[in-house]
């Protein structure tokens, strides 16, 4: 069949930064497009993600910087206090504005409401709330899906929340339990401690933070310490009852502690159910991604997958940059511009604790496991800002470099401004810039982002 004898060239299944970014491209590449979604337009980076967390982040740094602006001489008349409803109903406002301007985004493309079901490697049955149903037919259906929070089986789990919920709870929670040391659980663990809550974090690692650099891992975990959070590791929730106070926690540690609300943030799933796909013969992954190739093209030639849902890199952009990269191999490039093509090196991330977390490249482990000769830097310093705060916060960056070529391969830091100070060096690294280049680079004084031109010692080899 040629793709005039479907409905659509391109069904996209999802309404998430990859599932927009796609649906948008190939209409202005002239392709006829729809997407289906059943929750609000932006997916989980701009309904219960990245969006509302960074908000979140902020107003939590307010709270910080009541404290350090006594030490410039401010002098607040009251102890200032957090209006929980009115941040509430600040976010959501900013949410319901990106909202709006994702569905005007979608001009030329045909959008339904409805949970969508795959019937054959071309068909689509989308049921909307109402019960209704419309069956459409596609050329190609991309499916960009997302992740979806994960509890694990243990008695009392129903009582548990996850990223989903914590930022809309009925009433501030005193005393909060974060399971999990990822970024989320440590994003969340930092924020509300910032506004104000008395957090515990538990983790049955050595360390939080898997999988990022260790010495960054061991510095945060310090730093998150000092602003009040504890961390307890090895432990992880056996149990969780209500009582009369809230929620009494059992830990695998054997201690038990009272809490207003349980977070678990022990990871994410590909969310994949109801999908159809097991009946199509998509094949999936051990942890349920769906298995595509370099083209983002699954078993069953009709059927892509972007995102989340493929499990390589769970970042919106790299979400974004895979819809584009997909778009410009199925419809083409734009004029006077090549193919992209998809690239997992050297992209930049960030983790919004407090301090927060920049890091692109390799970390020392894994410079190190590929046998290579390398040198690191390491800087620990106090950022010029607490030296009038009293505050103790440190901040560490730290640079790897390949012996043989010069080129920086690695680049960490823990401290303010970290993800806008790691993307500008992202870019030089995705160049090769070498060492050399760096140290021959004028630093801006008094700065932090200074200090990675300006690292001349070896800390070790």
């Amino acid at each position: 069949m040629s793709g005039t004898s479907f409905d659509f060239e391109l069904f996209i299944i999802g309404g998430g930064s990859g599932g927009v970014r796609a649906a948008r491209m190939a209409a202005a590449r002239g392709a006829r497009v729809a997407l289906a979604g059943f929750a609000r337009m932006g997916g989980t980076c701009v309904n219960v993600g990245c969006i509302p967390k960074k908000l979140y982040s902020y107003a939590a740094h307010f709270g910080e910087g009541f404290a350090d602006a006594r030490g410039y001489g401010w002098r607040l008349p009251a102890a200032p206090t957090l209006d929980w409803e009115a941040l509430k109903a600040a976010r959501a406002g900013e949410i319901s504005r990106l909202n709006g301007v994702y569905e005007g985004l979608m001009a030329g493309v045909a959008c339904f409401n409805g949970r969508a079901l795959l019937l054959d490697a071309h068909t689509v049955e989308i049921t909307a709330a109402d019960g209704s149903i419309t069956r459409t037919s596609a050329e190609r259906i991309l499916i960009a899906t997302g992740g979806t929070p994960f509890v694990p089986d243990f008695e009392g789990r129903e009582l548990a929340i996850t990223s989903n919920e914590i930022f809309d709870l009925p009433t501030f929670p005193r005393r909060l339990l974060v399971a999990g040391g990822g970024y989320i659980g440590c994003e969340m663990a930092s924020i509300f401690n910032g506004l104000g809550a008395q957090v515990t974090l538990a983790y049955r690692g050595e360390q939080i933070l898997r999988g990022f650099d260790d010495e960054i891992r061991a510095h945060i975990a310090a730093q998150m310490q000092g602003h009040g959070v504890t961390i307890r590791l090895h432990s992880d929730i056996t149990h969780i009852t209500r009582t009369n106070g809230g929620l009494l926690v059992q830990l695998s540690d054997g201690e038990s502690l009272e809490a207003d609300a349980v977070l678990s943030a022990t990871g994410r799933r590909p969310n994949i159910d109801g999908l159809g796909l097991e009946q199509l013969g998509v094949k999936l992954s051990k942890s349920g991604a769906i298995d595509v190739d370099e083209h983002f093209q699954s078993n069953i030639p009709s059927i892509y997958a972007i995102g989340d849902v493929v499990g390589r890199k769970a970042l919106t952009p790299v979400a974004l940059a895979e819809a584009m990269t997909l778009v410009d191999e199925l419809f083409g490039a734009p004029e006077g511009k090549a193919p992209r093509v998809m690239d997992y090196d050297n992209i930049p991330s960030a983790v919004f604790t407090h301090p927060p977390i920049g890091t692109v490249g390799l970390t020392e482990a894994q410079a190190r496991a590929g046998g290579r000769a390398i040198r690191v830097y390491v800087s620990e310093f106090r950022p010029l800002l607490h030296t009038l705060t009293g505050s103790g916060e440190r901040s560490l960056m730290k640079l790897i470099v390949d012996d043989a070529s010069d080129r920086v391969i690695g680049l960490h830091m823990a401290g303010a401004d970290a993800a806008e100070i790691t993307q500008g060096f992202a870019v030089a690294m995705q160049t090769g810039a070498t060492k050399a280049q760096f140290d021959a680079t004028i630093g801006i004084h008094p700065s932090s982002a200074e200090e990675f031109v300006t690292m001349r010692e070896v800390t070790r080899r």
